[in-house]
């Protein structure tokens, strides 16, 4: 249904643009003849801004087996020790670990951890070329990514932004590389 009269509009008060008429209140300052500070809730930042792919820390040493035959060989690794690998961080972090893997997380859209463990025993099977050697280190998969961080104060001024570089566990595994 079409209707026959005009919207109802909606009544303004009276505006007033600062310099006409009254002065802005804003602008006058209060009995001491200074402006009230601003203020800001004090917020610890972390922003991470480039994302260098996956990088291994290895726990305990790497095993190598050369194939000195002319045909391809099965080479076979077992990990010889446990070990714990963290997250890995920079001075001048203002955020929790916890925050800062959270952020990056979300940037990047993958699971990390602030620790994983490489257990003992865990075994990897793979071919070796004529005249090759397969190297093979058990350890942990983790993200390297550099970020900015930074405080944020009551007074609404920021601390000096620091750059961090940050390694977070993503997965226990083997690296393999040929040589």
């Amino acid at each position: 249904m079409v209707g026959t009269e005009p919207p109802e509009e909606p009544t303004e008060p009276d505006l007033v643009t600062p310099g006409e008429g009254e002065p802005d209140i804003g602008d006058i300052p209060p009995a001491g003849g200074k402006l009230p500070a601003p203020h800001c809730d004090y917020k610890r930042v972390y922003t991470p801004k480039a994302n260098h792919g996956r990088k291994h820390k290895g726990v305990g040493a790497t095993q190598s087996n050369y194939n000195g035959t002319t045909r391809t060989a099965r080479s076979t690794f077992i990990s010889e020790v446990t070990g714990e690998v963290g997250v890995s961080v920079t001075a001048g972090l203002s955020t929790s670990v916890d925050a800062m893997i959270g952020k990056i997380e979300a940037k990047y859209d993958v699971e990390l951890s602030a620790k994983l463990t490489a257990k003992l025993g865990n075994n990897v099977a793979v071919d070796t070329p004529p005249k090759t050697t397969t190297n093979a280190k058990f350890g942990v998969w983790r993200l390297k990514n550099t970020g900015v961080s930074y405080v944020i104060y009551s007074n609404c001024q920021g601390s000096a932004k620091k750059n961090i570089t940050s390694y977070s566990p993503m997965k226990v595994g083997w690296h393999l590389w040929e040589s």
